[in-house]
């Protein structure tokens, strides 16, 4: 009898069952062996197929499920707990606190006075913004102002450079106060000093913020912070004077600190006969001249070599009990002293010297040279005598360096 081929044995459904595997493993999908398709029919293949995967599917799904059944005594299983919310910073609670006190249709009023109870410049900032993107509102010029304020005192530089660009570019109306406040805020920042005469230019075509006395004095006190140099002092000096004439144009009254700036400008610039012409129409504008106004006209006339007119200015200053700066008496002194007025240069130095000021040694030395150089040597031994003896604040050893001038000025030939 000859042996049955293997692969023409009949194949028992136990071929299809799948072997019992250990709990923590599934089940291999094993496909059906290639004989099946040449033994069974095309729709009895089907059928077995479908049952193969039924059971597969129920053997898969009783091996992972792992919860145990729930008896009747059993409690009900518990929901899981939500994840714990983020603890909110005080910043942030404060910042929710005033959002309720903002009522719907609040004011500028409200917002200002929201921002104004800040003591955190952030805070107010994040306030500012928030209430800008509410429906039915729009800031003004009043809460511009505050918060530039608040920016500014709480050293927010780039936040307060920002709302300046706002209010430029259409923000708000224009209004006087803010515009003060912002061109104070750039002349304080050097770089931002073309952008203060910007919003200067922006006042003068409005119709509600023309400049003041008050923008004035701002603009030209800080263009005089850039004449500490001579050669600097007359590229800026066109500056000066075209304000003084757009201030007289605008019917504004300058006062006595403004008119001394114009001076200094004039007299820095050794425009003395400006200077002049504006001294004299001090009293136009109903302001008296006071020290800081005859210093200046007395420096500039010095240094442009008009002592004579100099000195007058002094004794019409003296005159009214004007006591003139340090500066002024030295540079007076020593240009009297070089014009050999010998005689009016020891007076405004002893007059120095009662006003509780002291000459330096180049002064000293300058008036006791020109006294020898004049035949006066011994006269000038006294007279060092004499300001040892009165000048308080004359040590050791600038007597010393004085005296040795003098025997070295008076040595034999």
């Amino acid at each position: 009898m000859a042996k049955p081929n293997p692969k023409h044995q009949p194949i028992s459904k136990a071929h299809f069952q799948p072997k019992q595997n250990a709990p923590n493993h599934r089940p291999s999908l094993r496909r059906p062996p290639p004989a099946m398709k040449l033994l069974l029919p095309r729709t009895l293949r089907t059928a077995v197929l479908r049952l193969h995967l039924r059971r597969l599917s129920t053997t898969t799904t009783a091996l992972h499920d792992t919860t145990p059944p729930l008896s009747s005594d059993s409690p009900p299983p518990q929901s899981p707990k939500p994840p714990n919310p983020r603890t909110r910073t005080p910043l942030e609670k404060q910042f929710e606190t005033w959002l309720q006190n903002l009522k719907p249709g609040f004011t500028q009023s409200d917002v200002v006075e929201a921002l104004r109870s800040q003591p955190d410049p952030d805070l107010a900032l994040d306030i500012f913004r928030w209430t800008a993107q509410q429906r039915h509102y729009k800031h003004n010029h009043l809460t511009y102002l505050t918060m530039i304020e608040i920016a500014v005192s709480g050293k927010r530089y780039r936040v307060a450079e920002t709302l300046i660009e706002e209010v430029v570019a259409g923000a708000c109306p224009a209004n006087l106060p803010l515009f003060n406040t912002m061109i104070r805020f750039c002349c304080g920042r050097k770089f931002l000093f073309n952008r203060a005469f910007d919003i200067y230019k922006k006042m003068m075509k409005s119709e509600d913020a023309k400049p003041s006395l008050e923008t004035y004095a701002l603009l030209l006190n800080s263009l005089l912070r850039k004449f500490d140099k001579l050669n600097v002092c007359y590229v800026y000096l066109p500056a000066v004077r075209s304000l003084a004439k757009q201030m007289k144009a605008n019917g504004v009254i300058p006062d006595t600190f403004v008119v001394n700036m114009i001076i200094k400008a004039y007299s820095k610039c050794l425009e003395v006969d400006e200077a002049i012409r504006v001294f004299r129409e001090m009293g136009l504008y109903g302001c008296e001249p006071n020290g800081y106004t005859y210093s200046y006209l007395v420096k500039g006339l010095c240094e442009k070599g008009r002592v004579n007119q100099g000195l007058g200015i002094y004794q019409e200053m003296r005159g009214k009990g004007l006591v003139p700066k340090g500066s002024t008496y030295l540079i007076l002194i020593c240009s009297l002293a070089m014009e050999r007025r010998l005689q009016d240069a020891i007076e405004a130095a002893f007059d120095m010297i009662e006003n509780s000021m002291s000459p330096d040694l180049l002064t000293y030395k300058t008036l006791l040279e020109e006294m020898c150089r004049d035949g006066r040597g011994d006269d000038a031994f006294e007279l060092l005598e004499g300001f040892r003896k009165r000048d308080s604040f004359m040590n050791e050893k600038t007597y010393n360096t004085l005296l040795n001038g003098l025997h070295f000025q008076n040595r034999d030939p």
